[in-house]
């Protein structure tokens, strides 16, 4: 399926059921699905983001429509053109026609201003301010008195999100799971590998080879598949490990093995694996898995809260360097 029709089949779903939700005001494309080109393949391990504005905001998560995975957010409200000019991930939804619907006219006139400040400097400084913050917020969210997989999920973002700092800068998409991956690409048009590395140590898989990887993934879609079917309402990323979502967290996490970026994985297989985690215990499943998660972090030097706390300062420690290295993308 083309980028193009992917699109087309998300206007479709909010035209058709969007718009019934309570307190529907609009929705929009986010994600990679309006960074790609419209001619070029979705990939099959690739889903087609949709946020929709409403108050409740609904949290539908992922599921099938006419063939295409979607994902289906919700966010209250929009804010000024400032606030999204501001804002990291909503500028980066509205600096492209995103429009999916719009009753009152809003949000279209928002995208066209954005789309014509988007670059300019002063914004682009406001953003990576955003992601810096970001990554001191989760750093320093640490509880030793959370479960292991909240810590390792404050601790790992807090990691991750070094990269959206220079993905922003250099005016990339903030992507998700692909983050690693597209940061690479952003440094390796500047000549700076070295910061690409930098980056990897800071989560503790520079060194990592691809056979660890592959066991780490193997252990990962085992606890997936044993998980997908758990019904757990209560769990924000419940959709998130489903067997609909299969495609994208372990597809695409061998996708990227497969193309020599086992590193550049590892982010994503520590985030699904502390979810699969998570889901388990909202859904009242007997202990189990837990064994293959511990030895991930081990081999990420985040075994202990002791290890991930000294991890999170060593990523505070950079962030005066890694601000240097995003003005010079800027």
């Amino acid at each position: 399926m083309l980028v193009e029709r992917a699109r087309q089949l998300a206007r479709q779903w909010v035209l058709d059921e969007g718009v019934g939700l309570p307190g529907f005001e609009g929705a929009f494309l986010t994600g990679s699905t309006l960074w790609a080109a419209p001619g070029t393949e979705l990939g099959p391990t690739s889903d087609v983001d949709v946020m929709v504005v409403a108050d409740p905001p609904p949290a539908i998560g992922k599921f099938r429509y006419e063939g295409v995975l979607l994902e289906v957010s919700g966010i209250a409200r929009v804010g000024t053109t400032h606030e999204v000019l501001s804002d990291y991930h909503l500028a980066g939804s509205f600096h492209l026609p995103s429009v999916l619907a719009d009753p009152t006219g809003r949000l279209a006139e928002i995208q066209r201003l954005v789309a014509r400040d988007f670059a300019e400097r002063p914004w682009i400084i406001a953003r990576c301010t955003q992601a810096m913050d970001r990554v001191r917020g989760w750093i320093n969210s640490m509880d030793e008195n959370a479960p292991v997989p909240e810590q390792v999920a404050a601790w790992l973002f807090g990691t991750g999100v070094t990269t959206h700092v220079l993905l922003v800068a250099g005016l990339r998409n903030p992507t998700v799971r692909r983050r690693y991956a597209a940061v690479r690409d952003l440094l390796a048009g500047h000549g700076r590998l070295d910061w690409h590395e930098h980056l990897l140590d800071l989560l503790g898989c520079a060194r990592m080879t691809v056979e660890r990887v592959e066991r780490h993934l193997a252990a990962l879609e085992k606890v997936f598949d044993a998980t997908s079917g758990l019904r757990a309402p209560s769990y924000r990323f419940t959709s998130d490990i489903t067997p609909e979502a299969r495609a994208v967290a372990i597809d695409g996490s061998r996708e990227l093995v497969d193309a020599g970026l086992h590193r550049e994985a590892v982010f994503w297989l520590v985030a699904t694996y502390a979810r699969c985690l998570d889901k388990r215990a909202a859904a009242g499943a007997p202990p189990g898995y837990e064994e293959g998660f511990q030895e991930l972090l081990a081999d990420l030097g985040a075994a202990t809260f002791a290890d991930r706390r000294r991890r999170g300062d060593h990523v505070l420690a950079a962030l005066p360097s890694l601000w240097q290295t995003a003005m010079a993308l800027c």
